[in-house]
């Protein structure tokens, strides 16, 4: 009986130890395992010192990309608002010839999951939204381009789809090997033209185009504040970089109330009439008001978390000095400008005013003058209401107030104070 005692506790002893040695094992390699081949999974197999996954791990050679040494990518993030200049943004590193850039896809997210609404407030939705919204987008920034099909209606056959939202607005998605109708020196293929001479989109050839480039960048305007992108930032296997973009409300609410024109409707009425109407849906306003604030104020705390990997931007600063900011921008992400680049903004910032007009959507503009040309179509009633609204934000941004209609239509006057946010390095 004395011997049986002993091996009892000898077999405790021996348990707690093994218990031990997996605690410490699993809590200094966290992503040691790959028990289910999938890009989440696999990203770190071998942990932070290994160059490469394990050999022979079965499936996880599937997905290259997640490898520790490919993760070093810098991936980078567009965060903003509708009709803040972000299409505009979004160019400046689509034009890049290392970037494989993504035009909105959380578009498919929305309009399956909340199709009635296009900025609830409604508490659920938006818990529903930011979480199949992180899953996408941390896939996708491993070119698994497959999750996005499960968004895209009607649902892709064979992987094959013409319904990608805005497709031609991606350099990569409009040329070889994703598409043969143009050629490598056609480098300016217009959004347009590239829908209709493109055949339907294959999502193998567009991830493998995705992973042949050096790094990933996706423009987002359905994520309410930076805190919400808070685990993907920390993620180490992703390495995203945030450049959020702002601009005056008071320029987004004329810019949505020109193009959104069905949804603004009340507010037109407003403008032509004079007199507010009852029933104006005002959250129109407040909700890009409010999700600047809260966005604003955490990446200006400068929280651990964005530390390195956060800058604001102005979209009156970028409209004034296009080709300065975008050095700036590009010298936060730690990447070489392509005299690509540079040429692109040559072509795309001395558009007319009519030019713009005519294409809402797109990025052919006199820049300078379309930041504040908001000023010539608002009336001051609007104006004042939406200073009041937004008081708090305008004042963190630096958007100085109007107090007069005359003063608002002096366009010698600026009302963008000259403010300098530096990256969060």
């Amino acid at each position: 009986m004395q011997c049986s005692w002993k091996a009892v506790i000898l077999l405790a002893l021996a348990s707690i130890a093994i218990q031990y040695t997996a605690i410490r094992t699993l809590t200094s390699k966290p992503f040691q395992l790959c028990p289910v081949p999938s890009p989440q999974n696999c990203g770190l197999l071998g942990g932070p010192e290994t160059e490469s996954p394990i050999e022979g791990r079965a499936g996880c050679d599937d997905y290259p990309y997640f490898s520790f040494n490919a993760s070093r990518k810098t991936h980078i993030m567009v965060l903003a608002t509708t009709r803040s200049g972000s299409s505009f943004v979004g160019q400046l590193l689509n034009q890049h010839a290392d970037i494989f850039y993504l035009f909105e896809p959380l578009y498919h997210v929305q309009t399956t999951l909340i199709p009635r609404l296009s900025h609830s407030r409604n508490a659920a939705d938006r818990r529903v939204m930011l979480g199949a919204s992180r899953d996408l987008l941390r896939s996708l920034y491993g070119c698994d381009l497959y999750f996005l099909e499960s968004y895209i209606k009607p649902a892709p056959a064979n992987h094959t789809t013409d319904k990608l939202f805005r497709r031609g607005a991606s350099r990569a998605l409009c040329s070889l090997p994703v598409c043969d109708a143009f050629g490598p020196t056609d480098t300016n293929v217009e959004e347009g033209d590239c829908v209709k001479k493109c055949a339907s989109l294959n999502m193998t050839l567009a991830a493998d185009a995705c992973r042949e480039k050096r790094h990933v960048a996706i423009k987002v305007v359905r994520v309410p504040e930076i805190g919400d992108l808070r685990a993907l930032v920390e993620d180490p296997r992703l390495n995203i970089k945030v450049i959020q973009l702002v601009r005056d409300p008071r320029g987004i609410l004329s810019s949505r109330i020109e193009t959104f024109r069905d949804t603004y409707r009340l507010w037109r009425i407003w403008r032509a009439t004079g007199r507010r109407p009852y029933n104006l849906d005002l959250s129109q306003l407040t909700v890009v008001c409010e999700d600047f604030l809260g966005s604003v104020s955490t990446g200006l705390s400068h929280p651990h978390w964005l530390k390195g990997k956060y800058m604001l931007v102005r979209y009156e600063d970028l409209s004034r000095n296009p080709l300065l900011k975008t050095m700036e921008i590009y010298d936060f992400l730690g990447l070489p400008m392509d005299k690509s680049v540079e040429e692109w903004i040559q072509t795309n910032t001395r558009g007319s005013t009519e030019l713009s007009a005519k294409h809402k959507y797109g990025t052919v503009r006199d820049s300078a003058a379309n930041a504040e040309s908001w000023r010539l179509k608002l009336s001051y009633d609007m104006v004042e209401y939406t200073q009041a609204t937004c008081h708090k934000v305008l004042h963190q941004l630096g958007y100085k107030a109007v107090k007069s209609a005359e003063e608002l239509k002096n366009m010698s006057l600026s009302l963008v104070q000259d403010k300098t946010f530096v990256p969060f390095s």
